[in-house]
């Protein structure tokens, strides 16, 4: 079962998807340990379109973004996770700091950010505009991270 595909291979289903009339929408995370806020949030990105891209950063790009102790699950574990999910059509990994390179290998009409960065000077914002796109934000769901997790993991076990 492959869990991830090439940038080319993006850039091939959305140029496909576009030829037909939709929208092609992306959005980027870590995705380290999939809990109900990242199903959320997938979800109603995917409903902004007709296709829905997902770019995991790599295991050595988590690393600098979280720190030695991250990624929990390596890469291809949560490719693989992603891309069992219906809403999600395709997912890529990604290496670079930020996923400028990787958007501007697809170039989706709507690129989803978590509200989180509303108002902030994120470099995907520049890079959809060169290609007309834009960004939208999505709420989170409440309580809902991967730190969350992790730090109930750390509590006592409950038996």
């Amino acid at each position: 079962m492959k869990s991830h595909i090439s940038w080319a291979d993006a850039r091939v289903l959305a140029d496909a998807a576009r030829a037909k009339g939709g929208t092609v929408v992306t959005t980027n995370g870590c995705f380290d340990i999939l809990h109900r806020g990242h199903l959320s949030y997938l979800t109603a990105s995917r409903k902004l379109g007709d296709l829905l891209i997902v770019g995991i950063n790599s295991d050595a790009s988590v690393k600098k973004l979280k720190g030695p102790d991250r990624p929990i699950n390596n890469q291809e574990d949560r490719a693989l996770l992603l891309s069992a999910l219906r809403v999600v059509d395709a997912v890529c990994v990604f290496d670079e700091d930020t996923p400028v390179e990787w958007l501007q290998s697809i170039e989706a009409k709507i690129h989803t950010k978590g509200a989180d960065y509303k108002g902030k000077a994120i470099p995907e914002i520049e890079a959809v505009k060169k290609w007309g796109g834009k960004i939208s934000y999505i709420d989170f769901v409440a309580d809902y991270s991967t730190t969350k997790t992790l730090q109930k993991m750390k509590g006592p076990l409950v038996k």
